[in-house]
């Protein structure tokens, strides 16, 4: 490998207050060295940008995985191209994806790495609906909201990577499905792209009475990706035995206050109904069912893949910002290289 190649990074600078700040951020770089006996380098061509990606910002214990360190490089999930190897398990032009940073480059010794093939699919697709937001939504479906033919499912962030897809893998398995996204046209992407049976704006409705209107019978799944107000307003429209599903709760990631609890959480109580967390990383033993089992959807044309790429290594703080402000359409990406 040639000693003058560069390796440009984003590191964490300081613990973020609220929303991050560009001064959150390190951006340097470093010469690129060869790989030590068993590694890879890896050269990164698309980066994942997740909103769990803030948690791991934070200095907490109250997490499934430890904090970046300070002086780190942003971990971020990431697909790339090897470029060197000294590891038998991996040639060089392999594509592969893994925890690879917010970086151009990345050393493994193989642990974690995933070989993936862009002949089969994108590669930004492993990213998102063959990746890890795909993998969130269907094990968090099917696993722990056990859908049932003619159920009603609420999913919340509904436009993003991972509610899209559980809208979608509720509708194959014969739900009605109402979603709850930021704006008419996220809205109208659902309901017109996507088949969801409806769609709630929260920016311009009242979710408890669109809820109301649109889900009389009542929540049999909800997935929440958002927490906060959200959550509340579904917890007052169960049916009973409800499976919630807490993934995620963006509208309180950047909180400088603590964390707003479910003010109607008694509804599980009267509806006895259940609340349930999920971790992904729970299911990677059976990555490869989920992957096998949504390429046949996407193949036949039952699942939609979208994915929102933004260009350029130096973009990635802007770009991390549009998680928070609702400017993403489909899974954000960041393309660092052509493939």
């Amino acid at each position: 490998m040639s000693n003058t190649t560069v390796n440009h990074q984003f590191k964490l600078a300081a613990r973020p207050v609220g929303p991050v700040k560009v001064s959150d951020w390190n951006h340097t770089q470093e010469p690129l060295r060869d790989p030590a006996e068993g590694e890879v380098v890896i050269q990164v061509l698309y980066i994942s940008l997740d909103p769990a990606m803030r948690g791991w910002m934070n200095d907490s214990k109250a997490s499934y995985i430890p904090p970046v360190g300070l002086g780190e490089v942003m971990r971020a999930l990431a697909v790339g191209r090897v470029t060197a190897s000294k590891n038998p398990k991996f040639a060089v032009g392999d594509h592969v994806t893994g925890l690879l940073g917010v970086q151009d480059y990345a050393y493994s010794n193989g642990q974690g790495l995933t070989k993936v093939d862009p002949k089969l699919a994108p590669l930004p697709v492993y990213l998102s609906t063959l990746g890890m937001p795909g993998m969130t939504a269907y094990f968090g479906l099917l696993e722990v909201g056990q859908p049932k033919a003619g159920d009603t499912v609420v999913v919340s962030g509904a436009a993003g990577a991972v509610g899209a897809v559980v809208g979608q893998i509720a509708k194959i398995k014969g739900a009605r499905v109402i979603g709850i996204a930021g704006g008419a046209d996220k809205c109208r992407y659902l309901v017109e792209e996507l088949g969801f049976d409806a769609a709630i704006d929260y920016k311009s409705e009242d979710v408890a009475a669109a809820l109301a209107k649109h889900a009389p019978q009542g929540v049999n799944v909800y997935f929440d990706n958002v927490g906060g107000d959200i959550l509340d307003a579904v917890l007052t429209r169960l049916a009973r035995g409800a499976r919630i599903v807490i993934c995620g709760a963006i509208s309180q990631y950047n909180n400088t206050t603590p964390v707003k609890g479910p003010a109607n959480y008694l509804s599980l109580l009267v509806t006895r109904s259940t609340m349930t967390g999920i971790v992904v990383s729970d299911y990677y033993d059976r990555a490869m069912e989920a992957a096998m089992v949504m390429a046949g959807w996407i193949a036949s044309g039952k699942l939609k893949t979208r994915e929102d790429v933004v260009e350029g290594l130096d973009n990635f703080p802007k770009a991390f910002d549009m998680l928070f402000t609702g400017a993403n359409n489909g899974k954000l990406v960041l393309k660092l290289a052509a493939a």
